[in-house]
């Protein structure tokens, strides 16, 4: 079976095209820049990479021009868009509603726009892309796969914010969370890689990257993570704050006269490694900036290593232990300096790294606390795409 992967953001498409048979990658690339004028695809293809440029208003185009890419040209790997056996999406915000991946149908999707509020810019587009699919392969079967489902096990006295209940039951103000799908990838990869099962495991799963969030796992199930009602909440990112006291921001609105939108871009888009730093959102240019002598950027790189540390400590007092951390996300697979900020210190919990692992560790799956930790610590590369590619042949073949 060959099964698409459609990853439909605010200005943005990601896709991938899978055999299913072996689980291999026939091709994948993306839309940037939908709805400007300088907007482009970009694609991998035999070890290759290609870009055209083209004008693309709103996601519908967007996905008609995919399908354009896959069956059309010197670059076609479909010899017609029939060929798909089933579409999975990767859905944001599924709410309440959804626990699970379920097959796309009319009343699912009404559902899922009953859910646009809590992620006004992703929902929107994540249904756009489903339309337009159904518009094209009306008879493909299509799979949502939603960031929020697996952190839907969460007690609720995890979850539930010490708010009036009533804005619980009126708007569903509550902790979500997001990076479901990795999350769940990794926790359950991360025992095949060590040949346990995951029943009786407290596993700590630390998705470090632009975007950034810490999941609590026991026996395979979720039990807290750091993001919340949205991505803005725990730890710090690459332009977002993380958590902050809210009578501060009250504060800042008084004093920079800033309205909701005014806020929600200065929490979300002009803080975290950027605004302590100054630099850069990126934790390489982070650690280039450190290298060159740049006070800002050291204390950038501490607050962004000690905020993940924290987490580390909270879960593993929420679980009673913790017999497994893990690392995944552009900085957790690739930044050794990450990995041994956010651990050390960590030895009374019977933490103890292996620097010469850590240090030769990028992007591979692989333990990198010493033979005498308590706590394995390892690193394993999430693939989001692939879990939602199985999750879509699992249901498609219902």
């Amino acid at each position: 079976m060959k099964i698409l992967v459609l990853n439909c953001g605010s200005s943005s498409i990601k896709y991938a095209l899978y055999n299913m048979d072996d689980r291999s990658v026939i091709t994948s690339g993306g839309i940037e820049k939908i709805g400007l004028p300088d907007s482009f695809i970009k694609f991998k293809l035999g070890g290759e990479k290609h870009q055209i440029n083209r004008p693309i208003e709103e996601h519908t185009a967007g996905v008609q021009f995919i399908f354009e890419v896959l069956t059309q040209g010197e670059w076609a790997v479909l010899s017609d868009p029939s060929e798909l056996g089933a579409v999975g999406h990767r859905m944001v915000h599924g709410g309440e509603r959804f626990n699970e991946s379920v097959l796309l149908n009319d009343e699912v999707m009404q559902a899922f726009a009953q859910c646009n509020d809590l992620a006004p810019l992703h929902n929107p587009a994540n249904i756009k892309g489903v339309n337009a699919v159904k518009a094209l392969l009306p008879q493909v079967p299509q799979v949502g796969v939603f960031d929020t489902a697996f952190h839907q096990t969460m007690p609720d006295y995890a979850y539930m914010y010490a708010l009036p209940y009533e804005l619980y039951e009126k708007y569903g103000v509550r902790r979500y969370g997001f990076h479901g799908t990795s999350h769940r990838y990794v926790s359950q990869r991360v025992c095949e890689f060590l040949g346990i099962k995951p029943e009786g495991k407290r596993i700590i799963t630390c998705h470090i990257g632009n975007g950034a969030s810490i999941a609590a796992v026991r026996d395979g199930r979720c039990v807290d993570t750091s993001m919340g009602l949205t991505p803005l909440e725990g730890l710090i990112m690459g332009t977002r704050s993380g958590d902050i006291d809210a009578g501060a921001v009250t504060f800042l609105m008084d004093k920079l006269g800033l309205d909701t939108k005014g806020l929600s871009a200065l929490l979300n888009k002009q803080s975290g490694l950027m605004g302590i730093s100054g630099l850069s959102s990126d934790f390489r240019d982070i650690l280039a900036g450190i290298a060159a002598g740049n006070d800002r950027a050291r204390l950038a790189k501490e607050m962004y290593t000690y905020r993940i540390k924290k987490y580390i400590g909270q879960y593993a007092a929420a679980m009673g232990g913790v017999d497994i951390i893990l690392f995944t996300g552009g900085a957790g697979e690739n930044q050794w300096e990450v990995r041994e900020g956010a651990t050390r210190g960590l030895e009374f919990m019977g933490v103890v790294m292996d620097a010469e692992r850590n240090h030769a560790c990028r992007a591979t799956e692989a333990v990198i606390s010493a033979d005498s930790s308590a706590v394995t610590v390892c690193v394993i590369p999430t693939d989001e795409e692939l879990m939602i590619a199985l999750d879509t042949e699992r249901l498609a073949g219902k």
